[in-house]
Parts: structure tokens; sequence; C-alpha cells
């Protein structure tokens, strides 16, 4: 199991000591929330914030381009530091080439799903990703809570993926993700999990990070989740 707190939900005022906080607590993954205020009715932080957090900071980078066209900026993105790009199915015309290009870039290439998105098209993309996301709320606010309806999802992709050459392929579950439930998801077959409020909101964060570990004890470790645990920031 990997915890990928949302620096969405951390305390603006103080980012790089909250980076800081989590490498001492033990946390390994960041994940960064881009938000354009069209794909999503947000606006978060963008690529300064970004390349000047990663001066100060050995986290693996996983951010999550919530934006309109995302391949306009993924090279952006890359140089910024980040070293998991993650787009979204419905914000990008030509999905094979944006995760190609990102691989170009030497990042890992993943694909956003919203609640609502069938998985079908990863069916042809499974060559293509490094990791899945799937939204287990709406995209825009943390704070959310998580909709029941995905558990169903994250089997069905679990299996699309093993069943095309895919079971390397880990599963990201982002929105309302907490100790309460997250033993649920690793049966359903998520690998990897975004939580925000649920996590910055119970310092302090070794704490909070073993309370998420405990929930999880997935037993035997899936090759997904093998994999994923052993990639590492590119700047490091």
């Amino acid at each position: 199991m990997i915890l990928s707190p949302s620096l969405l939900s951390a305390n603006f005022g103080r980012l790089a000591g909250e980076c800081r906080d989590m490498e001492q607590a033990g946390v390994t993954w960041l994940h960064l929330d881009v938000i354009d205020g069209v794909f999503a009715p947000n606006i978060t932080f963008g690529i300064p914030v970004i390349a000047s957090l990663r001066k100060q900071c050995k986290l693996f980078f996983d951010a999550h381009l919530m934006v309109h066209n995302p391949s306009r900026y993924v090279e952006d993105f890359a140089k910024a530091g980040c070293d998991l790009i993650v787009v979204h199915a419905e914000a990008e015309v030509h999905l094979q080439r944006c995760l190609a290009r990102i691989r170009e870039l030497g990042c890992r290439a993943g694909l956003a799903l919203n609640p609502s998105t069938d998985i079908s098209c990863l069916r042809w993309l499974v060559s293509d990703v490094d990791l899945v996301l799937l939204m287990s709320v709406n995209p825009g606010f943390s704070g959310q809570k998580f909709l029941p309806v995905v558990e169903d999802k994250i089997q069905a992709l679990r299996s699309l993926l093993d069943e095309n050459n895919g079971a390397n392929v880990p599963i990201q579950v982002d929105g309302g993700v907490s100790p309460e439930n997250i033993g649920r998801l690793v049966q359903c077959g998520a690998d990897v999990f975004v939580s925000g409020s649920a996590f910055f909101n119970f310092p302090p964060y070794d704490t909070r990070l073993k309370q998420f570990q405990q929930a999880a004890d997935q037993g035997e470790l899936r090759l997904a989740a093998q994999v994923c645990s052993e990639w590492k920031p590119r700047q490091a």
C-alpha cells in the first residue's frame, strides 16, 4: 500500500515545512492536484509552486492534471520535477500520444477516469500506462464523500488490466479515502491511495500514516503494488 497525501489539503502557508514533516513521518509520495478552473470547479496551484517544492523535497511527485488539453503542459511539469504525470481521459483528444510523450520526458504516465467514465478505453491503452487513477469523487474539492459504486469499478478495472497484460499496472484511488474504507479498497484491487483532509487533519503524520497502513493490511503483495513501491524520484 502506498499513501499519496494530497497537497491540496495541506497548510499553504508552510508547504515546504509540510513536505519535510511528511518525509520525517515516512511518507514517500506527494499527490499534486493541479486544477485549471475549467475542467473542474476550482483553481489550485501550478508549475512554479511544484518547481519550488522540488528543490526542497525528496518525495515522489505524483502530479494529477485536472486540466483541459494537458498535452500542452506535460513538458513543463516534467521540467518542474514531477515523477508521475496523470492526465484525464475526458480532457485529452489524443490520449495515446500524450501518454507516450510523458514517457519520452522520463516520467511515469498515468491515466485518470472520472466516476462516470467507463473503463473500456483502457483495453487499448494498457501498454501505454504506468498507473490508472480512478476518481472516487467528482474532481474539484477535497473533503468529499467516497462514492461506493467505485468499489465495483476497481474490481472491474483490476480484471481488465490483468487480462490484457497489465498485472504490473497499479490502480490509484482518489477521493474520500480514509482508514475506515482503505481495507475494502485494497481487497477490491487498489494499490495507491490519495488522501487529503483525512490525512492532514489528523496529525501527527507518522501516527496517521501507521493508521492507514494498519487498516490496509493487504496481506500478500500484488505485483502492481510491488512495482510502484519501487518507483523513486527522478531528481533524488
